[in-house]
């Protein structure tokens, strides 16, 4: 008799390449938007859960509770850009520019680094939706690479290096005029240009 598939719990909007790679190594998948409750772990006995572009914020109490692992898949280099608009204020910084899979803890994108890849843009032609696609691509490429070593705890988790930087998401109502006109077409040669031009004004 075919074993019955072990579920795993996606935290975020729906993810059709993790989906697809999860589903063909024989896993239930449960893609959840909305916030968890406790009702959902009792109903499904999940073995793994992956958080990605989720929205809620997971309490250390809750977080107590389960039993199973859950990475966070993060579209910044941590521990530069922790939270909100990660890829734009990367830019507005002049951080490093990449994606990291890390262990979730109460904080936030603060946990123990699993893996994680610089990525390299086009400061010509890239704009904030071309390199928010790249990020996106580069860290679905990560996570389907190394999620068989990371679901066996075959990859040692790294705390994180140095302050790093962390930003809200009204902070960039501060900078909003930089793509106000532009929006997510913005070139990122712009914010760079601006960073440059004010190092001290964000």
């Amino acid at each position: 008799r075919e074993r019955e598939r072990e579920s795993i719990l996606l935290l975020g909007p729906p993810c059709l390449n993790i989906e697809k790679f999860l589903s063909e190594l024989q896993y239930n998948v449960v893609q959840v938007e909305h916030k968890l409750d406790e009702n959902l772990l009792r109903t499904h006995k999940f073995v793994f859960c992956i958080s990605y572009g989720y929205r809620f914020i997971l309490s250390e109490e809750f977080l107590s509770k389960i039993n199973f692992r859950i990475i966070n898949l993060h579209i910044s280099y941590l521990p530069y850009n922790r939270g909100a608009d990660p890829n734009f204020w990367s830019f507005i910084d002049d951080t490093p520019k990449g994606v990291t899979i890390h262990e979730m803890d109460a904080g936030i994108d603060t946990g123990n680094i699993l893996s994680q890849e610089l990525v390299q843009f086009d400061e010509k032609s890239d704009t904030l939706t071309s390199s928010y696609n790249k990020l996106k691509n580069a860290i679905e490429s990560l996570f389907i690479r190394n999620f068989i070593d990371i679901k066996n705890n075959n990859i040692s988790a790294t705390p994180q290096k140095g302050k790093g930087s962390f930003h809200l998401s009204s902070e960039k109502e501060l900078c909003k005029h930089l793509i106000q006109n532009k929006q997510w077409d913005t070139p990122i040669r712009e914010l760079i240009y601006y960073n440059k031009a004010n190092p001290k004004l964000h």
